[in-house]
């Protein structure tokens, strides 16, 4: 699957909308028969004054569905609310096409881009609402640019997709519908930002419900924050209840309104909570070819599970209708083979968008300076890999699939660069061994472990999801073993993700263990390529704090790595494919020449497991966070077949 990035330059009407709405105008909406009593009681309005003048007109992957059921999934503990954004969809201005080849509108009816993409100008669908029934319009958009985007108190370091040249994003009301966003210096990539889930901050938040936790809007602003426990200031008030993109509150405060096709109930996404159920929104803005209103589906019910293998047994005794996470790891997929006739499941696969299934980031900013040191030394990084039999991982842990690989692009990636994917992935423990003796450290303990320059063994004690990721603490117990041969300890703990994530956002590590994004998606997830992401770039995580933070906050990056971030400026503000591809390539080739991290194997395809009466659901999908599977598909448009 090739991905086809490219600049707009004139104002674009989805076409399958275009050629639907003459029709659409003359027929009479439908809705779901579970609303019949509510606009009969006169409780809800008919369906035709719930919709936008132009309501978003969606084709259906096979057939246009029928209404009602309830779609079950699962969630993997208290801190799995992306699980819930991939099913719910992040609803932004802008979508991927199901192929993840293009980006079409989304909330947004069209937009326009000037001659040298500084000036976005969005035309917002007239007449949408919020899932309360109050309206949507410019002024929500201006209340996240105005209100928070450039407050520093809610945001100290702006988001990176909204920061250009060192300075924040603006914006202009144009009219109710008219929203222009305005930028220091050109942003080639923007309009397919915004189809990513890290970028759905301007139609996220409804001014007239979160106005009241900002003091410019509610005067009374205090007694809210000394009411609730917990909470210091308007921001985390804020958060709290109006939550972020990427937070569990997100989905916890039943009384947010939002712009989704299914919306919180009383069953929220809470500490403690071992269900969570989302009901169909009234005021969705989307129908169907036939001019039904979606969603089809009456609720999503996701149970809580405590660990990955309750995720597991779920889904083998058919308690899952659709889902990939938490349980695709290969070790599964026997297990839910042998029960998928009495579970009433298939298979559906996933073209992993990843680079790699588990890559090793080296801390080079650890707070140790005798570990950073080392880490720092390019030899003996070549060496540490040098010392993996990464063939032997391959047949035990991952079942044969794969070939030994570091992080970057795959090779049917237009970005492709061989050196990056390949070097150093030999097994070869004797020249492993020289270039550590070379490097200093030739002494050994009595167990025959090499000691650092202060007398301390070479000790790496890791931490690991291995909840989430078994797989990574298998692979981990055979580097042990292949380490040991060359004179490096290593320690591995599984551990639950929240522990893991403050660790890693404290600095508090040697090295982290995840898995390479970039396989097919590089351009909007470079973490591993240079330190961009806050919670992702474990390599340097004060580096990125620099970055993102205009030099305010973390430390000042190394000098390859400051090249990179001002050739990644240099390439947000391209707007011509050819010199995006050409600006990105010298990134990763200075990435594979500085060698920073070290991978496994390649990632080989996905799967999940899908109700066999559940339509619309299309065979193959891709696999991405920046996708983020599945839902560009459009599970509103998923129904229960008769």
């Amino acid at each position: 699957m090739a991905l086809v990035w490219r600049a707009r330059r004139a104002k674009i009407l989805s076409l399958a909308a275009a050629a639907a709405l003459a029709p659409l105008a003359a027929w009479a909406y439908q809705e779901a028969p579970a609303l019949d009593a509510a606009v009969k009681a006169g409780s809800l309005p008919a369906v035709d004054q719930r919709l936008p003048e132009h309501p978003d007109v969606i084709t259906p992957h096979q057939a246009v569905g029928t209404y009602g059921g309830t779609l079950r999934r699962m969630l993997g503990g208290s801190n799995d609310h992306n699980s819930i954004l991939r099913i719910i969809g992040p609803q932004g201005l802008t979508r991927w096409t199901p192929d993840f080849s293009d980006v079409v509108p989304n909330v947004a009816e069209s937009w326009e881009v000037n001659a040298d993409a500084t000036e976005f100008t969005f035309h917002l669908r007239k007449g949408m609402k919020w899932s309360d029934g109050q309206p949507f319009n410019a002024d929500d958009v201006m209340f996240f640019v105005d209100d928070l985007l450039n407050d520093k108190d809610f945001y100290p370091s702006a988001p990176g997709n909204y920061v250009v040249n060192g300075q924040r994003m603006t914006a202009e009301k144009i009219d109710d519908e008219t929203v222009k966003f305005k930028f220091a210096a050109p942003y080639g990539l923007f309009v397919q930002m915004l189809a990513t889930p890290l970028a759905q901050e301007p139609v996220l938040w409804a001014k007239h419900y979160c106005k009241q936790f900002l003091p410019k809007y509610n005067p009374d602003v205090q007694k809210l924050i000394a009411a609730t426990p917990g909470v210091q200031d308007w921001p985390s008030l804020f958060r709290l209840k109006c939550g972020e993109v990427e937070s569990p509150t997100r989905w916890g405060n039943p009384d947010r309104p939002v712009l989704d096709p299914w919306v919180t109930t009383k069953e929220a996404y809470t500490a403690g909570a071992t269900r969570v159920v989302m009901d169909r929104n009234p005021y969705f803005w989307q129908v169907d070819t036939a001019g039904n209103q979606l969603p089809y589906i009456d609720h999503v019910a996701m149970g809580v599970a405590g660990d990955n293998q309750t995720v597991v047994l779920e889904a083998a005794a058919g308690h899952v209708d659709m889902q990939r996470r938490k349980l695709d790891a290969l070790a599964n997929k026997p297990v839910l083979a042998e029960s998928a006739d009495k579970g009433g499941y298939k298979f559906y696969t996933l073209d992993n968008a990843a680079s790699d299934t588990m890559a090793i980031h080296f801390n080079l900013t650890d707070k140790d300076p005798v570990m950073r040191k080392a880490l720092n030394d390019k030899n003996v990084r070549i060496a540490l890999s040098l010392g993996i039999d990464r063939a032997e991982i391959i047949d035990i842990v991952y079942q044969g699939t794969g070939e030994p690989w570091q992080i970057g692009p795959k090779k049917s990636s237009p970005l492709y660069n061989d050196q990056l994917a390949h070097q150093f992935t030999q097994y070869d423990p004797d020249k492993a061994n020289q270039m550590l003796d070379a490097e200093g450290f030739d002494k050994k303990d009595a167990d025959g472990y090499r000691l650092m320059s202060d007398g301390r063994r070479f000790t790496f004690n890791v931490n690991y999801t291995g909840i989430e990721q078994p797989d990574w603490g298998d692979a981990l117990e055979i580097i042990k073993e292949q380490w040991k041969k060359i004179g490096i300890e290593l320690n591995a703990t599984s551990v639950e993700r929240s522990i893991y994530y403050s660790r890693g956002e404290a600095n508090d590590y040697d090295f982290m263990v995840w898995n390479s994004p970039g396989g097919l998606d590089a351009y909007f997830d470079p973490r591993d390529f240079f330190p961009i992401h806050p919670q992702g770039s474990w390599q340097a995580i004060p580096w990125a704090k620099w970055y993102l933070s205009g030099g305010k906050d973390g430390e000042e990056p190394d000098a390859s790595n400051k090249e990179r971030l001002a050739l990644y400026d240099q390439f947000k503000q391209t707007s011509d494919p050819a010199k995006q591809k050409e600006i990105f390539g010298k990134i990763l080739q200075i990435a594979a020449d500085q060698f920073e991290m070290i991978g496994i194997s390649s990632a080989p395809p996905l799967y999940g497991v899908v109700n066999k009466k559940l339509g619309n659901v299309p065979d193959v999908i891709p696999a991405s966070w920046m996708y983020p599977d599945p839902a560009p598909t459009l599970p509103q448009t998923y129904y229960w077949m008769k």
